[in-house]
């Protein structure tokens, strides 16, 4: 079955690890075997692997860009992607074991699919420890009991 893809203008795409960038145009292009392929939003900049879902997503996408890295890469990816099933559970555990289990056969594209909902969940989580972060920040710490009010706070 073939894939059709439409790309938008100047869309990146890597295809079997080779980079290229639509025209000005927007264009269908039709992939009539297997290849493997990943379009240029699904892709992690390698400035942006902070957090350990983002590494593992990075590595995934590494091992599809770069089939000449792949045999050393599936160790690192199962055992990172084990530690986040201890670490995230709950919902986040089924999609952690699917993304293994495509790595586990080779198919990296349906691991990265499987772990997009994780990395928006971890997204999330970083957002709403930011806000309390600063929230916290702002706040204004409590004056101890044992000291006294200052002399513009007394009526």
């Amino acid at each position: 079955m073939a894939l059709k893809l439409t790309l938008k203008p100047d869309e990146r795409i890597i295809v079997n690890g080779c980079a290229m960038r639509n025209s000005s145009r927007r264009h269908v292009l039709t992939i009539e075997t297997h290849a493997d392929v990943i379009r240029g939003h699904d892709l992690l900049d390698s400035d942006g692997i902070v957090t350990p879902v983002r590494r593992v997503y990075f590595l995934i996408q590494t091992a599809l860009t770069r089939a000449d890295l792949r045999d050393d890469l599936v160790t690192p990816i199962q055992k990172q992607l084990a530690v986040l099933a201890t670490v995230f559970g709950g919902g986040s555990v089924g999609q952690i074991f699917e993304a293994a289990n495509f790595v586990s056969i080779g198919d990296y594209y349906k691991a990265l699919s499987a772990l997009r909902p994780v990395l928006r969940h971890e997204e999330e989580i970083m957002a709403r420890q930011q806000h309390a972060d600063n929230g916290h920040a702002a706040a204004p710490s409590p004056r101890p009991a044992s000291e006294p009010m200052p002399l513009a706070a007394r009526s």
